[in-house]
């Protein structure tokens, strides 16, 4: 087998261009980062770090206000991989919680969860769907000789006059310097 010969598609190659298909046709990074950003929202004022035989507990009074906000942030963010035609109510959403979380929630879990679903929130508002690619028609029929277009001329080495179906007859030099109108070359300046 050589490198040039392509390999059979299979069920990994079909499943993982499904899946591209599926990802570009919503905002999936921006709803990937809004997850992302609402987990360690959620996890820090519940989380206890273990120093030695020390207990650190990071639990704050608002604690059940950034589970709510943790929690939101993961629905909007699965809301955007689902619910694509809601992705500017879920962008400014992410945006405002994210700004919320920062007083309510350990900084925002310590800035990455505020961070993450700021950036998720504003990719959110600013995607917008692709437009499908316009069929060509194909050409019937409309070939020359020599596969050239027709009206194609071959000719390039001499200039033609336009002939228009208006005003024929008349010399179409709308520049003033035409020998016909007594200008002999130069421009008038008025």
């Amino acid at each position: 087998m050589s490198a040039e010969t392509p390999a059979a598609p299979g069920q990994f190659t079909r499943r993982r261009q499904q899946f591209r298909a599926w990802r570009g046709a919503r905002p999936f990074w921006a709803g990937l980062f809004v997850m992302l950003g609402g987990l360690p929202i959620a996890y820090f004022p519940y989380a206890n770090l273990q120093l030695g035989h020390l207990t650190l507990a990071m639990a704050t009074t608002a604690g059940a206000g950034s589970l709510i906000i943790g929690v939101l942030l993961v629905v909007l963010g699965v809301s955007l991989w689902f619910q694509k035609h809601v992705r500017v109510f879920a962008g400014v959403a992410a945006i405002l919680l994210a700004l919320v979380s920062i007083p309510v929630s350990n900084l925002g879990g310590f800035l990455i969860g505020f961070l993450l679903a700021l950036v998720g929130g504003a990719m959110a508002v600013a995607w917008a769907p692709g437009v499908p690619p316009a069929s060509q028609p194909a050409q019937q029929d409309g070939l020359g000789k020599g596969d050239a277009p027709q009206g194609f001329d071959p000719d390039t080495t001499l200039l033609k006059p336009v002939q228009g179906p208006a005003g024929a007859g008349e010399p179409n030099d709308l520049s003033g310097t035409s020998p016909a109108n007594g200008a002999n070359g130069r421009h008038s300046a008025g």
